[in-house]
Protein backbone atom coordinates (compact mmCIF):
# COMPACT_ATOMS: atom_id res chain seq x y z
CA UNK A 1 0.00 0.00 0.00
CA UNK A 2 2.56 2.63 1.18
CA UNK A 3 4.35 2.22 -2.27
CA UNK A 4 0.99 2.57 -4.52
CA UNK A 5 1.05 5.61 -2.09
CA UNK A 6 4.27 6.63 -2.52
CA UNK A 7 3.96 6.44 -6.63
CA UNK A 8 0.73 8.41 -6.62
CA UNK A 9 2.34 11.02 -4.93
CA UNK A 10 5.57 10.91 -7.36
CA UNK A 11 2.46 11.28 -10.07
CA UNK A 12 0.81 14.31 -8.59
CA UNK A 13 4.18 15.97 -8.13
CA UNK A 14 5.23 15.16 -11.51
CA UNK A 15 2.27 17.15 -13.32
CA UNK A 16 2.70 19.62 -10.76
CA UNK A 17 6.58 20.08 -11.97
CA UNK A 18 5.42 19.84 -15.76
CA UNK A 19 3.28 22.73 -15.09
CA UNK A 20 5.39 24.44 -13.20
CA UNK A 21 7.70 23.98 -16.61
CA UNK A 22 5.08 25.73 -18.76
CA UNK A 23 5.03 28.52 -16.40
CA UNK A 24 8.67 29.13 -16.57
CA UNK A 25 8.50 29.27 -19.94
CA UNK A 26 5.94 31.84 -20.36
CA UNK A 27 2.73 29.66 -20.71
CA UNK A 28 0.75 31.13 -17.75
CA UNK A 29 -2.76 30.62 -19.02
CA UNK A 30 -2.13 26.62 -19.77
CA UNK A 31 0.01 26.05 -16.52
CA UNK A 32 -2.91 27.92 -14.48
CA UNK A 33 -5.44 26.15 -16.12
CA UNK A 34 -3.75 22.36 -15.30
CA UNK A 35 -2.87 23.80 -11.63
CA UNK A 36 -7.27 24.23 -11.73
CA UNK A 37 -7.74 20.89 -12.55
CA UNK A 38 -5.02 19.36 -10.61
CA UNK A 39 -6.51 21.36 -7.47
CA UNK A 40 -9.75 19.81 -8.20
CA UNK A 41 -8.01 16.35 -7.97
CA UNK A 42 -6.45 17.06 -4.83
CA UNK A 43 -8.73 19.63 -3.23
CA UNK A 44 -8.81 21.43 0.24
CA UNK A 45 -8.16 18.46 2.27
CA UNK A 46 -6.01 16.77 -0.24
CA UNK A 47 -2.18 15.73 0.60
CA UNK A 48 -0.33 19.21 2.43
CA UNK A 49 2.76 18.86 0.75
CA UNK A 50 -0.01 18.63 -2.51
CA UNK A 51 -1.29 21.74 -1.66
CA UNK A 52 1.49 23.95 -0.73
CA UNK A 53 3.29 23.14 -3.68
CA UNK A 54 0.06 23.85 -5.96
CA UNK A 55 -0.81 26.79 -4.27
CA UNK A 56 2.65 28.47 -4.11
CA UNK A 57 2.73 28.08 -7.88
CA UNK A 58 -0.47 28.70 -8.74
CA UNK A 59 -0.32 32.00 -7.24
CA UNK A 60 2.30 32.84 -9.92
CA UNK A 61 0.01 32.41 -12.95
CA UNK A 62 -2.72 35.05 -10.98
CA UNK A 63 -3.44 37.97 -12.94
CA UNK A 64 -5.35 39.65 -10.17
CA UNK A 65 -3.01 40.34 -6.65
CA UNK A 66 -5.94 39.50 -4.33
CA UNK A 67 -5.67 36.28 -6.06
CA UNK A 68 -2.31 35.99 -5.84
CA UNK A 69 -2.67 36.45 -2.49
CA UNK A 70 -5.41 33.66 -1.64
CA UNK A 71 -3.65 31.16 -2.92
CA UNK A 72 -0.64 32.22 -1.22
CA UNK A 73 -2.19 32.23 1.89
CA UNK A 74 -2.97 28.55 1.00
CA UNK A 75 0.27 27.30 0.50
CA UNK A 76 1.39 28.82 3.75
CA UNK A 77 -1.76 27.01 5.37
CA UNK A 78 -1.02 23.75 3.87
CA UNK A 79 2.74 24.52 5.09
CA UNK A 80 1.80 24.74 8.88
CA UNK A 81 0.44 21.05 8.62
CA UNK A 82 2.80 20.08 6.56
CA UNK A 83 5.07 17.65 8.50
CA UNK A 84 8.93 17.11 8.12
CA UNK A 85 8.39 13.38 7.36
CA UNK A 86 6.19 14.15 4.67
CA UNK A 87 8.16 16.68 2.88
CA UNK A 88 11.17 14.02 3.45
CA UNK A 89 9.16 11.27 1.43
CA UNK A 90 9.37 13.91 -1.61
CA UNK A 91 12.51 15.05 -0.52
CA UNK A 92 14.87 14.26 2.51
CA UNK A 93 17.29 17.35 1.87
CA UNK A 94 13.98 20.10 2.47
CA UNK A 95 12.35 20.61 5.79
CA UNK A 96 9.34 22.67 6.34
CA UNK A 97 10.73 25.01 8.35
CA UNK A 98 13.13 25.90 5.21
CA UNK A 99 10.03 26.54 2.70
CA UNK A 100 8.51 29.26 5.52
CA UNK A 101 10.77 32.33 4.38
CA UNK A 102 9.71 31.98 0.78
CA UNK A 103 6.06 31.50 1.83
CA UNK A 104 6.10 34.70 3.79
CA UNK A 105 8.34 36.78 0.96
CA UNK A 106 5.31 36.09 -1.27
CA UNK A 107 2.34 37.16 1.26
CA UNK A 108 4.58 40.25 2.28
CA UNK A 109 5.18 41.11 -1.90
CA UNK A 110 1.37 40.94 -1.96
CA UNK A 111 0.59 42.94 0.96
CA UNK A 112 2.98 45.21 -0.74
CA UNK A 113 1.08 44.84 -4.32
CA UNK A 114 -2.55 45.50 -2.77
CA UNK A 115 -1.20 48.51 -1.62
CA UNK A 116 -1.29 47.39 2.43
CA UNK A 117 2.19 48.33 3.44
CA UNK A 118 1.89 47.50 7.23
CA UNK A 119 0.83 43.93 6.42
CA UNK A 120 3.35 43.60 3.56
CA UNK A 121 6.15 44.94 6.72
CA UNK A 122 5.04 42.61 8.69
CA UNK A 123 5.63 39.54 6.79
CA UNK A 124 8.73 40.73 5.26
CA UNK A 125 9.86 40.57 9.15
CA UNK A 126 8.72 37.05 9.58
CA UNK A 127 10.23 36.42 6.35
CA UNK A 128 13.52 37.50 7.65
CA UNK A 129 13.18 36.04 10.97
CA UNK A 130 12.89 32.75 9.05
CA UNK A 131 15.27 32.92 6.49
CA UNK A 132 18.15 31.54 9.35
CA UNK A 133 16.90 28.56 8.35
CA UNK A 134 17.86 28.55 4.53
CA UNK A 135 21.08 27.50 3.29
CA UNK A 136 24.42 29.11 2.11
CA UNK A 137 23.01 27.62 -1.69
CA UNK A 138 21.76 29.59 -4.50
CA UNK A 139 18.31 29.08 -2.89
CA UNK A 140 19.06 30.70 0.51
CA UNK A 141 21.05 33.39 -1.31
CA UNK A 142 17.94 34.30 -3.90
CA UNK A 143 15.39 34.21 -1.26
CA UNK A 144 17.69 36.90 1.14
CA UNK A 145 18.44 39.19 -1.53
CA UNK A 146 14.68 38.98 -2.77
CA UNK A 147 14.00 40.18 1.27
CA UNK A 148 16.61 42.93 0.73
CA UNK A 149 14.73 44.10 -2.04
CA UNK A 150 11.55 44.13 -1.37
CA UNK A 151 12.52 45.99 1.92
CA UNK A 152 14.38 48.32 -0.15
CA UNK A 153 10.85 49.03 -2.41
CA UNK A 154 9.13 49.23 0.82
CA UNK A 155 11.26 51.59 2.98
CA UNK A 156 10.52 54.05 -0.53
CA UNK A 157 7.03 53.96 -0.13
Amino acid sequence: MTEQRETSDDAVMTRIGQAVMLLHAGDREEARNRFGRLWEQIGEDGDPLHRCTLAHYMADTQDDPGDELAWDLRALSAAEVLGDARLARHDAAVAVRGMYPSLLLNLAADYAKLHRPEAARAHLERARAASDTLGDDGYGDGVRAAIARLDRQLSRE
